[in-house]
């Protein structure tokens, strides 16, 4: 089994073909015998009264599901799907592919949505979590990924953790970086939270930057201000490696008064001297260290944020060893996987651009057809186009957008508007209301491919029981595609993976075969790096010469006003798994039953709330309700709260805004306002 980011080897231990406990494997290359609660004691959900283990398909939304034979929900749906395309065009159709499903399974939805769909039209969950991950390290380093294996903390002398909660979201991870912790290495936290590691038994961070929500940027422009001001940059480092004239003209510009810690004090909220402590304790230790999580990404400037940090990593020299780097903390297990198996609109496997003629013409040639040059929709773009009457069908696989995408009364009416969905998944999730075809799902553990974890690990995943629904999901997409006129005729997973590594430079020595041999790689894996390359850009980085970008400090259009006059900001809780589908159905839920709203004893005591109060939270979005926690691990003036329980609707009131570059959602800045309520439940 893979939980979060880290894709966490475990054990199954079986009575018949029923799973009755889960052991972390102590050969684990990520996990090294450690697992967190979800994984140890959330696996349940695969065998629970819930899960949908039939096809079923409707006429109509309005009316209830009936069930169906596998070829009549594959005739139904493709049927749909060809009328959508003879009336008004390719185009009018579209596929979303899944983080929590296997490389396999998602390199054929692509493939599908590209091949038999005949349109670009492909995006993924992975867009709206760290998109900005991929743009960012591809501008500065050449390529779309953390730098780092996860035993590299170790080494680290100062880490700096951004925007993230490993001892929360990652705490496999976690456990490795409190460990380093404890054994002398320092801690630098950038985050609006109080976070367990500012502060807990024998682990404390040295430097807290307690930052506005939406200030990211010019913190960090403010830390390498000092770095640049004080003489702190590894000249050596930047005239072997990097860019001259791309580092000069951000030298000048990170110099400039307007990027100084002082200058930038009343914007972020962060003290001046806070911040060059931190800068200096960064800049001069042997091995720094940069962690950082959604709360980077998800902003209005995710990808400047990330420029930034990789700017800050190449002027201290902290790139190309053990124990540097910058190193994102992905939101699902398949995160880095969906990304690299080509599920962007304007992007082919392995990150390459499908304007790209030769790329193209590889491509064409393997999988036969003549493809498109032009790239897709994203799913906005697919949501908005359904709203005014042109876009009419979407696969999606794996994914409840209707719970986990901002806006959710646009994601209801963008559903409601279109002539078929069809929707891939475990359970009748939120977006199976709007669904039309629902063909029954996977778990884990009837699943044969393999995962990409955040440190690029390429690990098996074995089935421990056969599948629940007769088919594996690749084939169900495979049938799909057949169906509409473009046959898929694989014999097996591992020689999908077959294909992916003969289109793929950075996957070109990957297979079952090698997997099974050595556990696991991280790519590159090809005849330069036949077992795989546990630290990126070593004597040199993928594009040549480190390229510095300037990151001007932009604020975000989400402002605390006299209407909403505080900031929300959501995250994770350790228990539970993203949207909650799957450990909500687990004895997981005691830890969690509900998401609760985080307040400040001051924003509590000016409205007249005390712990357990109910309040409707509303922003220009929408309106939600939940009960309140008094707490001392935010500022006033800021909210926080989970989006675990679809009951509690925190989607709803999150608005539209998002990264300039990749349109990942800013899910963490909403300014809002709360108001008692006696009621729990919207009238």
């Amino acid at each position: 089994m893979h939980t979060a980011a880290l894709d966490v080897d475990l054990k199954q231990k079986l009575r018949g073909d029923e799973v009755v406990r889960m052991v972390p494997d102590k050969q684990g290359g990520a996990n090294a015998g450690h697992s967190c609660v979800k994984g140890r004691f959330a696996w349940g959900y695969a065998q629970h009264q819930d899960r949908i283990t039939t096809p079923m398909v409707r006429d109509s939304i309005d009316e209830p599901w009936r069930e169906v034979s596998w070829e009549e929900a594959i005739g139904f749906a493709a049927d749909r799907f060809n009328a959508i395309k003879a009336s008004h065009g390719v185009d009018a159709i579209g596929g979303i592919t899944s983080s929590r499903c296997t490389n396999e399974e998602v390199y054929v939805v692509q493939k599908m949505v590209r091949a038999a769909f005949g349109t670009n039209n492909v995006d993924t969950c992975a867009r709206v979590c760290h998109s900005p991950t991929g743009y960012g390290l591809k501008q500065t380093f050449g390529t779309s990924a953390g730098t780092q294996d996860f035993a590299s903390v170790q080494h680290s002398d100062v880490m700096m953790v951004i925007g993230a909660n490993p001892t929360d979201a990652h705490p496999v991870f976690g456990s490795r970086m409190k460990r380093r912790l404890r054994e002398g290495a320092d801690l630098i936290v950038i985050d609006p939270r109080s976070i367990d590691l500012v502060r807990s038994p024998h682990v404390s961070a040295e430097h807290h930057l307690q930052l506005l929500p939406g200030t990211n940027v010019a913190v960090l422009n403010a830390v390498a201000h000092v770095v640049a001001s004080e003489g702190l940059i590894d000249e050596a480092f930047v005239a072997e490696r990097c860019d001259r004239l791309s580092f000069k003209a951000w030298e000048d510009f990170i110099r400039l008064p307007e990027n100084s810690p002082e200058t930038l004090e009343a914007v972020t909220g962060v003290p001046a001297t806070t911040v060059r402590a931190a800068a200096r304790a960064f800049a001069t230790a042997d091995n720094g260290a940069i962690y950082y999580g959604l709360g980077v990404t998800e902003h209005s400037q995710g990808s400047t944020m990330v420029m930034a940090m990789a700017n800050l990593a190449m002027a201290t020299g902290n790139i190309g060893r053990l124990g540097v780097g910058v190193n994102p903390l992905r939101g699902q297990n398949n995160v880095q996987g969906a990304c690299d198996m080509g599920s962007f609109p304007h992007e082919f496997v392995g990150y390459r651009h499908v304007s790209d003629d030769t790329v193209r013409e590889q491509f064409s040639q393997i999988w036969g057809v003549t493809l498109r040059e032009d790239p897709g929709m994203r799913i906005p773009n697919m949501l908005d186009s359904a709203v005014s009457g042109r876009f009419k069908g979407l696969y999606i696989q794996g994914e409840d957008i209707a719970q986990s995408d901002p806006n959710t009364q646009h994601v209801a009416a963008a559903l409601t508007a279109m002539d078929c969905v069809i929707v891939q998944d475990l359970f009748l999730n939120e977006t199976a209301q709007f669904a039309h075809v629902f063909l029954p799902g996977a778990s884990f553990l009837e699943k044969d491919g393999t995962f990409t974890n955040a440190e690029r690990r390429i690990n098996r995943v074995r089935p421990v029981m056969t599948s629940r629904t007769g088919r594996s999901e690749w084939e169900a997409t495979c049938a799909l595609s057949e169906a509409m006129g473009y046959p898929m005729p694989y014999e097996s997973a591992a020689e999908i993976m077959d294909e992916i590594a003969e289109l793929t430079p950075t996957f070109a020595g990957v297979s079952f075969d090698l997997l099974d041999k050595l556990g696991s790689v991280q790519w590159p894996c090809n005849d330069q790096a036949p077992t795989g390359t546990p630290i990126m850009h070593k004597d040199r980085f993928v594009r040549g010469e480190g390229q510095f970008m300037t990151t001007p400090y932009v604020p975000t259009d989400e402002r605390s006003t006299r209407k909403f006059p505080l900031l929300l900001t959501t995250g994770r809780i350790l228990s539970q798994y993203n949207v909650g589908a799957q450990t909500r159905r687990t004895d997981n839920v005691v830890w969690h039953s509900e998401d609760l709203l985080d307040i400040h004893e001051a924003d509590a005591e000016a409205r007249g709330l005390k712990d357990g109060d109910w309040v409707e939270i509303a922003s220009r979005a929408g309106e939600t309700r939940m009960r309140v926690r008094i707490s001392d691990d935010i500022p006033a003036g800021v909210v926080y709260t989970t989006f675990h329980h679809p009951v509690s609707g925190t989607n709803v009131i999150t608005t539209d805004n998002s990264d300039w570059a990749t349109n990942c959602p800013e899910y963490k800045v909403t300014a809002v306002q709360i108001r008692p309520v006696s009621e729990p439940a919207l009238a």
